[in-house]
């Protein structure tokens, strides 16, 4: 069943105004991620698993609970989206564990020397050519598990509506997005760029890189950098 059956299938099962109202906020999520993903991630199975998530929250949701439906549907339907992903991850293991040495690697360099290592000083660490370590950035970039979108997702789920929120709760809340932030601030300036224009200016890397007036492969090599150098200074919040 493509995206579009599963739309109309969900307007046929009564839930109500909620699911009418905000289908279409199914589609411009779906649309938002699709252009931060590999080529072999279709936009309709992202709809067809938007809906389903729409579906469960209008199901769930608990307007006394204190957080409105479209933050919550919001949540529910990315997540929904996100687990759909992480089914089509076909990246192999060993890719992974390169991913391990190179945030690894990275964080040993920070601590030894007090700055960020370039590439071709990660690249020398790691024993490798400087393409090859261009690859591995470049493979980081088409694996969903290095994505800002969903390491936030994934803090977010846990804490959907604010009202449950005990103490300590909202303490975590706070503290991963100021760490976050942080981690963004204290990153190369250009990488800083790259990031910013990314995530919240949302252009692609071949607009990037128009703007910095360099290739749109050396803008997925700045992204993949950037985001092996959060990745080792979050380490406390678990995002491998």
């Amino acid at each position: 069943m493509n995206g579009h059956n599963m739309y109309a299938e969900v307007q046929n099962l009564g839930q109500g105004d909620l699911i009418t109202q905000h289908a279409a906020l199914v589609k411009r999520i779906a649309f938002h991620l699709i252009n931060k993903l590999p080529p072999h991630i279709q936009v309709d199975d992202l709809i067809q698993s938007g809906m389903v998530g729409l579906l469960e929250a209008s199901g769930n949701f608990d307007a006394s609970q204190g957080a409105s439906f479209d933050t919550f549907a919001g949540i529910r339907i990315r997540g929904a989206m996100l687990d759909e992903i992480r089914k089509l991850d076909w990246t192999p293991r060993s890719v992974h564990r390169k991913f391990r040495m190179v945030t690894e690697a990275i964080k040993k360099f920070e601590n030894e020397n007090g700055r960020d290592p370039s590439d071709a000083e990660v690249a020398q660490m790691l024993n490798m050519s400087l393409d090859e370590y261009h690859k591995i950035l470049v493979d980081a970039n088409s694996s969903h598990i290095l994505s800002i979108e969903a390491l936030e997702q994934e803090h977010s789920e846990s804490n959907p509506r604010s009202a449950e929120k005990n103490p300590f709760e909202s303490l975590s809340e706070t503290q991963y997005k100021q760490d976050l932030i942080n981690g963004i601030k204290s990153l190369p300036q250009k990488e800083q760029l790259v990031m910013s224009l990314y995530y919240d200016d949302e252009l692609n890397f071949r607009e990037i890189g128009e703007v910095l007036e360099v290739s749109e492969s050396r803008v997925c090599q700045i992204h993949g950098q950037a985001v092996f150098r959060l990745k080792s200074r979050l380490t406390d919040w678990h995002l491998d």
